[in-house]
């Protein structure tokens, strides 16, 4: 008897259990919802980019003599017109004194071809006066005032000969490592004595895919200083001085179809105005960040929402009807928190956060509000997918 009736109890418990089952999978899952809103969003591209001086120069000799003294010291800063080299001057000045001598003596002749000259009009219309005397004293007059013309050429050159002896710094900037110590012999044929590169302003280079040239383009040709420009230094730290984009080049590179922009920054000392070092090093590798000067109001979802398949973004929306409906995206600016969306959602429409795994296309569910999670502040950056080149 007992053997019957437990068996009828599970024969009961059978034919119950697949209702159970078909009741509790009919109902919808839960899941947590999110407003499509508009936040402030600076958008950011980041890129590779190189450190160049404004401006460079090579030290060279301009004429061929003894070095006698080196007057500055190796990697310090210069200003234009302070003095680096001096050259032995001994022979350039006698130079000089010789040719001041050549013009002396021939101002003298042509002072007395002057008179000369005189003497021969007065007399003309007497009859000790010859016409053949004045053409010959005016001739005579003439070619000394070429030879006082030529000697003072070469005093001039001379006297530039003797003020290269002196080499000093055509621009501000730091100085490199002598190449050439005193005594040795140098010449216009001599290598480079030494190269100074300007410190302020630096300029940044860097490549950008032509596709997105041609949109910054439109940017800036609208608003010059809607972008400015940022560095990360290679130990990973922001550079304290923000810049902006000065040239945009005039052609394409063919086997990376990039162009190549440049941004120019300040480069102030760090500390001690007058002795600190400066942070940008001409020929640094660099992060180059172009920002916009101002945010913009975006729509924005949270990251989490935005899902990826091979045809591309998407999320889930839920609608009136509380059904999943599976939206294609386009994503722009994001940040490990928050994507901006450039098209295809509208502000207000709610889009499944959490329980997104269980959703499936056309599926209903018990949507409510998402978990709360620690949003970034506003206006917060980062580098918009593809940004690198």
């Amino acid at each position: 008897m007992r053997h019957a009736v437990a068996a009828g109890l599970l024969l009961v418990g059978l034919g119950l259990r697949p209702a159970a089952a078909q009741q509790q999978a009919a109902a919808p899952p839960a899941v947590g919802v999110v407003a499509v809103s508009r936040q402030p969003v600076t958008h950011s591209s980041e890129y590779i980019g190189r450190i160049e001086a404004t401006n460079r120069v090579n030290i060279v000799a301009r004429v061929a003599a003894f070095l006698d003294e080196v007057l500055f010291k190796d990697g310090a800063e210069v200003k234009k017109g302070d003095l680096l080299y001096r050259l032995e001057q001994a022979p350039f000045r006698a130079d000089v004194q010789a040719k001041e001598a050549a013009v002396a003596q021939f101002k003298a002749q042509l002072k007395n071809a002057e008179l000369t000259l005189e003497r021969a009009r007065s007399l003309l219309h007497t009859p000790a006066g010859q016409q053949s005397a004045v053409d010959t004293a005016e001739a005579n007059a003439a070619a000394l005032k070429s030879q006082v013309l030529g000697a003072e050429a070469q005093l001039q050159q001379a006297r530039i000969n003797l003020a290269y002896t002196e080499i000093r710094a055509p621009i501000d900037g730091k100085i490199g490592r002598t190449a050439v110590t005193v005594g040795n012999y140098v010449n216009t044929g001599t290598r480079v004595l030494v190269s100074i590169v300007s410190q302020d302003p630096m300029y940044v280079v860097f490549p950008v895919a032509t596709r997105t040239v041609i949109e910054l383009r439109h940017r800036i040709s609208a608003d010059p200083d809607a972008l400015v420009v940022k560095v990360r230094l290679p130990d990973g730290r922001l550079y304290g001085q923000t810049g902006k984009l000065d040239f945009v080049d005039n052609s394409v590179a063919g086997n990376t179809d990039t162009m190549t922009l440049r941004g120019v920054l300040p480069n102030p000392r760090m500390g001690n105005t007058k002795t600190g070092a400066r942070e940008l090093v001409d020929g640094e590798f660099v992060t180059v960040i172009l920002e916009d000067a101002e945010p913009t109001q975006t729509l924005t979802v949270p990251r989490a929402a935005v899902l990826s398949d091979q045809k591309g973004d998407y999320v889930y929306v839920v609608g009136a009807d509380d059904k999943a409906e599976q939206r294609r995206v386009k994503i722009g600016q994001s940040t490990p928190m928050v994507a901006s969306v450039t098209s295809g959602l509208n502000e207000g429409e709610k889009v499944v956060l959490d329980g997104i795994q269980r959703v499936r296309p056309g599926q209903a569910v018990s949507p409510g509000p998402a978990a709360e999670r620690v949003q970034p502040p506003a206006g917060a950056t980062g580098a918009a997918p593809g940004a690198h080149d």
